[in-house]
């Protein structure tokens, strides 16, 4: 059995989706999950990452974990006490959604420094484990929904700085590929879209899957700062934009590690924007 957490999110639940589709059992767990979030057929329990004991029930018979790092709570888990718990259950294999900030930024404790322990935990588990590290998701570009469909416009930063963010339905492949197969044990696995996109070029995008223009404003590190922070703590707008404005060459770099899990290259922003036009009508 899988155990899949976070499977409410745009990687979770494609996640559910692509390993029911096979045939596996499957328990989705989640926070708020309802049976509305779950393919018929497909158990779901309701639990928190921040509570292992919330846990326990959902990995007794398990044989393998989806673990993300939980995001904006990431630095409230205790990842060995989730591990030790899923041990006790029977799980043996553990793949960790992770974050490339992991590598590209291993001393910001909004990006990379807590992702990087968690990795560490699992890493000294004793289960065979595997890490994804994603760069950005496409779906990021939802942020841009609403004013897309009541004013045809998208506002951002950095209109060309190109950075080859991925789409989260890849994500899922890829972790369910390292869940069912074998020779995945001890791997990292740097997820990134097929080449680089701009701001610019993922509203161009948009408007070619819409069938109508979407005017693209420019805003300022500072405009974009002060729209940001309505959402998110400050160190992490502050790493955000630093990433969208000043990526390094290692944030830049177009991993081949999709192609070589899926034997298939990853999909275009294009892509994904097609498939998810609805949002923005």
């Amino acid at each position: 059995m899988f155990v899949v957490t976070g499977a409410t999110g745009n990687v979770g639940r494609s996640l559910v989706q692509a390993l029911a589709a096979t045939g596996a059992q499957v328990t989705a767990t989640s926070r708020g999950i309802s049976a509305a979030d779950v393919p018929e057929g497909v158990g779901y329990t309701r639990a928190d990452l921040v509570d292992p004991e919330s846990l326990r029930p959902v990995f007794d018979g398990a044989d393998a974990l989806f673990l993300q790092n939980a995001g904006p709570s990431a630095h409230l888990l205790r990842p060995q006490d989730i591990l030790d718990v899923a041990k006790a259950g029977g799980v043996g294999r553990v793949v960790l959604l992770s974050s490339q900030g992991a590598a590209t930024r291993p001393r910001s404790a909004s990006h990379g420094g807590t992702a990087r322990a968690i990795e560490e935990a699992v890493r000294q588990s004793g289960m065979a484990w595997t890490i994804l590290r994603p760069g950005g998701f496409n779906s990021n570009a939802y942020a841009w929904a609403e004013s897309v469909r009541t004013r045809r416009t998208v506002a951002a930063p950095f209109a060309d700085i190109g950075l080859p963010t991925i789409d989260p339905d890849d994500i899922a492949e890829v972790a369910a590929a390292t869940l069912r197969e074998d020779g995945h044990a001890g791997q990292i696995y740097e997820l990134t879209g097929p080449a680089l996109s701009t701001p610019r070029q993922r509203a161009e995008a948009i408007a070619d899957a819409l069938g109508e223009p979407v005017r693209f404003i420019e805003q300022t590190r500072d405009e974009a700062r002060v729209q940001m922070l309505r959402l998110m703590p400050e160190p992490v707008v502050e790493t955000t934009l630093t990433i969208l404005g000043e990526p390094t060459p290692a944030e830049r770099r177009i991993s081949p590690d999709v192609e070589q899990v899926l034997g298939r290259a990853p999909r275009t922003f294009a892509d994904w924007a097609k498939r998810c036009i609805a949002a923005f009508r």
